[in-house]
């Protein structure tokens, strides 16, 4: 079974339709990838994965449950962590901080005989994603391509199974970015489940076992990296010349 699926998610705002029966899966130990043009839902899509967006039909399934009508806090519990578009980081706090309040939290809400100590994986967490260099410098002075990249410790610090990835390289340098895929990589290959959004065609090449591609709410096509590089209605609708993407 997969880790994650939607099953005919639609999701309508009023009048207009911003999911029309979208269905993926998602499995434990992969990268996942989620593309489309702007506006076409992919941002909406993880809203409802994570609960923050009520659904007009369909399902989501996540650890084998059905979690559709489940509140986001539940879902976290269950192991599902999430980034954002935007950065949402405490920049007066420091970058070991900022990746320490998540385990507190995580403590706060777990069972007595799992709660871990959170200054060890902290640490373990910070030299995971490498970030020690940078550990103890407030999240406000730092590139935004390392801020991405606490943004991510921060959701691993919950031992999660299932992370979605909201544009994460955005602002990152190339070699940046080919560092964050490395570690995306590496994370997969501790059965780490990854969905990534992600305007970076070259980076989503590299990673991504699965490609789901999203078009004004519906899909248009999924399958391999090679297949949805070479898919002539994907090239039409985002990608371009097949040239451009690496």
């Amino acid at each position: 079974m997969p880790l994650l699926e939607t099953i005919g998610v639609k999701v309508r705002f009023g009048g207009n339709i911003a999911l029309d029966d979208v269905s993926i899966s998602v499995e434990a130990g992969s990268v996942t990838g989620l593309i489309g043009p702007n506006g076409a839902g992919k941002t909406t899509l993880f809203n409802t994965i994570t609960g923050l967006q009520p659904l007009t039909g369909g399902q989501i399934i996540f650890n084998d449950k059905d979690v559709t009508k489940e509140p986001p806090h539940k879902r976290t519990r269950m192991g599902l962590a999430r980034t954002f578009q935007r950065l949402e980081l405490f920049t007066t706090l420091s970058v070991r901080d900022n990746i320490r309040v998540a385990g507190e939290i995580r403590n706060r809400w777990s069972l007595r005989t799992s709660k871990m100590d959170v200054n060890a994986e902290t640490d373990r967490i910070i030299s995971l994603v490498g970030l020690s260099d940078v550990a103890d410098r407030e999240v406000g002075e730092i590139p935004t391509g390392k801020a991405r990249v606490v943004e991510l410790a921060r959701a691993l610090m919950i031992q999660p199974t299932l992370v979605l990835l909201d544009e994460p390289a955005s602002g990152q340098t190339e070699e940046e970015t080919g560092q964050f895929g490395q570690l995306l990589r590496d994370l997969a290959g501790e059965g780490l489940g990854i969905c990534l959004v992600e305007h970076d065609m070259s980076l989503v090449m590299q990673v991504c076992e699965t490609i789901h591609v999203l078009d004004f709410g519906r899909m248009i096509a999924s399958g391999s990296a090679e297949s949805v590089r070479n898919n002539p209605t994907v090239i039409n609708a985002y990608l371009g010349a097949p040239e451009s993407v690496g």
